[in-house]
């Protein structure tokens, strides 16, 4: 599998967990290196105008919407999930790479809450059969650190997370699966969900 290092990424912690649950791996910004990986996995943290600029600066953009056309696993985490969608309105309009369909935009303010959405949260498994949460139960906690979500056909919303609305946070669509949380961060229920990503890279 293929950690993709674009300069934005939280890679020690990504590195750290996917030794403990005993998967290959590799973190490149090497294009061939990532075109034979049988997984992908694309971290973020930052924002999306930059991290879009980078992915861009060397076409890694194009190679992904490629890789996952040709059916390749592909799991963005956190701003990496964001950047799966079509757009984000994150100081101004940014286009993503229009794998999910869908537009990113600030958390709606409330009464009470706080912005960024941070720390742990519960995940309302909307579709329990997808590989991705297999051995993820109702309810599971795992850690948010976010500012804007994600808007999408509820045919694309995997779970949600209760923040005073429905905050989108695990998304997919046939090989492409995008995570608002951080599973790295996520104690072992991340280790698992991390493991249930890299089982379906065959």
């Amino acid at each position: 599998r293929s950690v993709v290092d674009y300069g934005v990424g939280n890679l020690f912690s990504l590195g750290a967990s996917l030794k403990k649950i005993g998967a290959e791996y590799i973190v490149t910004k090497d294009k061939d290196v990532i075109k034979s990986a049988k997984g992908i996995i694309l971290p973020g943290v930052g924002a999306f105008g930059d991290a879009r600029e980078l992915l861009s600066a060397n076409g890694v953009d194009k190679l992904l919407c490629e890789l996952a056309g040709d059916g390749v696993p592909l799991m963005g985490i956190c701003l990496g999930m964001q950047l799966l969608f079509d757009e984000s309105h994150e100081y101004g309009v940014h286009k993503g790479l229009g794998l999910i369909e869908g537009v990113v935009s600030m958390i709606p303010q409330g009464e009470g809450i706080k912005i960024p959405h941070m720390g742990w949260n519960s995940l309302d498994i909307l579709r329990p059969d997808e590989a991705i949460v297999k051995n993820t139960p109702q309810g599971e906690f795992f850690y948010f650190v976010h500012s804007y979500c994600a808007t999408t056909p509820a045919q694309n919303i995997i779970a949600t997370a209760d923040y005073g609305v429905p905050v989108t946070a695990l998304v997919g669509k046939k090989n492409v699966v995008g995570a608002q949380f951080h599973p790295e961060k996520s104690g072992e229920a991340g280790l698992k969900m991390l493991n249930d990503f890299c089982s379906m890279c065959k």
